[in-house]
């Protein structure tokens, strides 16, 4: 994952500051054919590259609209796909609206991959990929199952659960490349799983042994009469050892 942050300090949601504890997350998709992140991640941080129409969501109502995501996915200026965080992943979004059962708003940390023509498998396995990652990271850091039932879904399908509005993504998009949110689910669990590689154990060194001596008799009953109160002074380990 190539993860950067850029919060949208200007936005009206930042500055509600409201706070959620994350239950899941919410996969969204821009509908709009334009996979650079500069159109809605700025000003330029030198990477995103600038944004000639100013119109990014770095401002208090982007497009007249009350709409903030968690995280951008897409293109910087040089073709590379990267992450931006654009709020703190426990401050309300506003980004799944509601329904007859509530809000995602108020559970889900959400983010949005960049659409392009929705036809560039290559353009698409790189997002897909950077999106599974940004689950898998999300999911270590607050506890989440991504199997549990509701965790990580769809816009389209926290609309079928009463949560959200109406909309189809990325549900229009993933089947064009053989993908569905159950598959990402999926993959999501896998990349949790993958466990590191077991190290290489350090030799030990043999270990060592200090042997201590009480005495040296050359008649038995006297080593024996030794043996006894080494023993009653609790060294139950004590032993004779008879050498010529």
């Amino acid at each position: 994952m190539n993860l950067h942050m850029l919060i949208l300090t200007e936005n009206a949601c930042f500055k509600a500051g409201k706070t959620i504890t994350p239950k899941g997350i919410m996969v969204h998709s821009t509908g709009a054919n334009n996979p650079n992140l500069k159109r809605y991640v700025g000003p330029d941080d030198g990477l995103l590259g600038k944004n000639q129409y100013n119109n990014h969501w770095n401002q208090d109502k982007p497009g007249g609209r009350q709409v903030c995501v968690h995280a951008f996915i897409g293109k910087l200026a040089d073709g590379s796909i990267a992450t931006y965080q654009t709020l703190p992943w426990t401050m309300r979004g506003w980004h799944g609206g509601s329904g007859s059962k509530g809000s995602v708003n108020d559970t889900h940390i959400s983010f949005e991959i960049c659409e392009d023509g929705l036809t560039d498998a290559a353009y698409f396995n790189a997002v897909y990929k950077e999106a599974t990652e940004l689950c898998a990271y999300l999911c270590k850091e607050y506890k989440l199952d991504p199997m549990a039932d509701g965790v990580i879904i769809g816009h389209y399908e926290g609309h079928k659960r009463g949560i959200a509005s109406n909309h189809a993504d990325p549900g229009h998009w993933f089947p064009k490349h053989g993908k569905s949110m159950d598959i990402f689910r999926a993959e999501v669990k896998r990349l949790l799983t993958v466990t590191e590689p077991s190290k290489p154990q350090t030799p030990t060194e043999p270990k060592k042994l200090y042997r201590v001596q009480v005495g040296a008799y050359s008649v038995k009953a006297n080593a024996d009469a030794m043996l006894k109160r080494v023993e009653a002074a609790g060294f139950k380990d004590a032993f004779i050892k008879y050498s010529e």
